[in-house]
């Protein structure tokens, strides 16, 4: 098969969902710069001109209607050049029916229009709510620098399969394969996905072209790594990860590119970064704020926002209670001046006080002595709660919520008090993963580390009653995590997780019925990077009313 002897690039654009004339002008400034580098085709991501994923967005024919228009007005302005880009729009002859498309633009004119055949429907993927599959074979006869060239187009799920209409448009000797994609982030998944995309341009001995949407959108995070691979399955060009880049190739070159694969751990905290500034950034927000208590959670949540936003934009609250022991104070305040953020100290021993004073004769008359138990705990949490969303509203800051996974997942954490915030930039990680960021993190710091050892190596503590240790109402973490993520991630029942990880099966039951009455506290947590294939919200999906029994 002859190599395509044309200039192609990849625009992986960091769009904003909705945003229908920024995206606009994102694409056109990505036109104009193909012309000036001399780019035949340029290629974009999946529904780019509305961004992805737009939800419900999608039902008012208004919104349709506009990305319309915006292909239209983007084709007005593609004169000497080839752009393939992804757009939503009705079936011109069944208007009921919405698809999920890619125009193939040439000269100002609207070639072809592919319709995504393969919709996913599970994890964060929820597509049939709305689209319809399409028919079209997505084959398409262009001349480039005199060059007939037979191109095949697909969008994101149609090339994760070893089928139609891949398959189709391989057997009609097509001279490059086209897709556009929107392909979330996971951990593990970059590495993967590259070598899936090789798999399928040998396969197929057809040069394969993949350009990936990037950026943070809500909870999710899109990486770009946007890539090329000649027919043999040699990666030709790949576009950097979470950053907008425009990459070129002509397959004709034979150039290779050697693959540099980032570090796990490098991988996963530049996407919780970029995560956590496009959610500022693409919501109007630039200011942070979050409550520090010397413990670990708190220091890598702020250590994230200070790396996505400026730490001169986050303020670290200090609100020791008469149960916080000295080293803590001093750990949250090392960590505000080492990373150069503003700090305030906010003891709450008096107003812990004041609500014992009024509510002990209250609950002493009816329930006897509750305040040495959970109750007054809870008060703790709360009065901080109420502290840090009093700054976030006078400062028009969003407020970080600190709480992990591990400690999520099992309720450690009070309903409007350590949960209360605008975004969680650690929500999905284990807690053993926190501790391996923040050691992460110190490590590449040229000026040293900026979280304190002590932060790290101490016994973790919420602090909410004398000498009191996380291991007093949970298993070690590393048992626990072990125990959530046979749970949570591949399903287990407890006697499977029991013997596999060679626990009582007791203890495993006691873990996943706490995982289980919690719910509802999840349901009420604040958004946050998904970094797993099964995060809380948008992929695992439980009813808080729930009679089965472990």
């Amino acid at each position: 098969m002859k190599k395509p002897n044309i200039n192609i690039a990849m625009a992986q654009l960091n769009v904003k969902v909705g945003d229908l004339a920024g995206n606009q002008q994102l694409i056109l400034d990505a036109i104009q710069e193909a012309r000036n580098e001399h780019i035949d085709i340029l290629v974009f991501t999946e529904l780019v001109v509305c961004g992805y994923p737009p939800e419900d967005l999608l039902f008012h024919q208004q919104f349709l209607d506009d990305c319309l228009d915006s292909v239209k007005f983007i084709a007005d302005h593609t004169d000497n050049i080839t752009v393939i880009l992804g757009f939503p729009r009705n079936h011109p002859n069944e208007p009921e029916l919405l698809h999920n498309s890619a125009a193939l633009i040439q000269d100002g004119e609207i070639k072809m229009v592919y319709d995504k055949h393969k919709l996913p429907n599970y994890l964060v993927f929820d597509e049939k709510r709305y689209f319809s599959a399409g028919k079209h074979d997505g084959i398409a006869e262009i001349t480039i620098q005199n060059q007939l060239l037979k191109i095949g187009v697909t969008i994101c799920e149609d090339i994760w399969y070893e089928a139609e209409p891949v398959v189709y448009q391989a057997s009609e000797n097509v001279d490059l394969l086209i897709n556009i994609s929107a392909s979330p982030y996971a951990t593990d998944k970059i590495n993967s996905r590259i070598a899936m995309l090789q798999r399928r341009a040998k396969r197929f001995a057809t040069p394969l072209v993949y350009c990936n949407l990037v950026g943070g959108q809500d909870e999710l995070i899109f990486d770009g790594t946007s890539c090329a691979i000649d027919a043999e399955g040699e990666l030709m060009a790949l576009a950097p990860s979470f950053e907008a880049a425009f990459t070129q190739v002509n397959f004709a070159k034979d150039q290779k590119f050697i693959t540099v694969t980032e570090p796990p751990l490098a991988e996963l905290y530049d996407a919780l970064v970029s995560c956590t500034r496009d959610y500022f950034q693409k919501n109007g927000f630039s200011q942070a704020v979050l409550g520090l208590s010397g413990g670990i959670d708190s220091a890598l949540t702020a250590v994230i926002a200070a790396d996505a936003i400026g730490a001169e934009n986050v303020t670290g609250i200090l609100m020791p209670s008469k149960f916080s022991s000295d080293h803590s104070i001093a750990d949250a305040q090392v960590l505000a001046d080492t990373l150069g953020m503003n700090s305030q100290l906010v003891p709450i021993k008096t107003m812990h006080d004041s609500f014992h004073g009024f509510l002990a004769p209250v609950f002493n008359e009816l329930y006897g002595d509750y305040f040495q138990g959970q109750t007054d705990e809870n008060i703790q949490a709360r009065i901080r709660g109420v502290l840090l969303m009093a700054f976030s509203n006078n400062n028009n800051a969003i407020l970080l919520c600190t709480s992990n996974k591990s400690e999520t997942a099992v309720g450690y954490t009070t309903l409007y008090g350590d949960m209360a915030g605008g975004f969680a930039p650690i929500k999905d990680l284990f807690k053993l993963q926190v501790y391996a960021l923040s050691e992460y993190r110190n490590s590449i710091d040229p000026a040293g580390p900026v979280i304190p050892v002590n932060t790290i190596t101490k016994p973790p503590s919420a602090e909410l009653r004398p000498d009191q240790k996380d291991s007093d109402s949970l298993p070690e973490y590393e048992i626990l995590d072990a125990i959530l993520k046979a749970y949570l991630h591949h399903h287990k029942d407890a006697a499977q997780i029991a013997k596999s990880l060679d626990q009582e099966l007791a203890l495993v039951i006691k873990v996943l019925k706490m995982v289980d009455r919690n719910e509802y506290k999840r349901q009420q947590a604040a958004p946050g990077p998904r970094v797993t294939q099964m995060a809380f919200g948008k992929d695992r999906r439980m009813p808080i009313t729930n009679g089965f029994v472990h």
